[in-house]
């Protein structure tokens, strides 16, 4: 097995914004650290008090997508045999995937900015 890193084809971040609701969720989920695919559906539910649940389709979709756009990688390393489940596929974020949502994260700024100044006061802090 080689030992030299995987090249990676530059990413067209612009062409993928603004992201999908689930790969965005996925992204905050794997720039945490390392996780399997379930393991990520539970943080997510939980991060967002229940308001965002991914099913099986849309979370191992999404998944797809992400590992096809190199956003994320599956990693090689495994915690240790007696807390793992050798079916489990663990995913990381790669330098592109967090220059992709430092992208949409600013992007996202940019609309809530926009948004405040936009909106008279007791609507926007209504929405809070």
């Amino acid at each position: 097995m080689s030992s030299r890193p995987k090249k990676r084809k530059a990413v067209d971040i612009q062409a993928l914004l603004p992201l999908p609701h689930a790969v965005l969720h996925l992204l905050l989920g794997v720039a945490q650290g390392e996780r399997h695919g379930y393991a990520l559906k539970r943080e997510i539910a939980e991060r967002t008090g229940g308001q965002v649940i991914l099913g099986p389709g849309a979370l191992y979709g999404s998944i797809q997508k992400m590992l096809s756009w190199g956003l994320i990688e599956e990693s090689e390393d495994r915690p240790e045999s007696h807390l793992d489940d050798q079916r489990r596929r663990y995913y990381r974020i790669t330098p592109a995937g967090q220059q992709v949502l430092e992208a949409e994260l600013k992007r996202m700024q940019a609309i809530l900015s926009a948004a405040k100044n936009e909106l008279p006061r007791p609507v926007f802090e209504e929405a809070q």
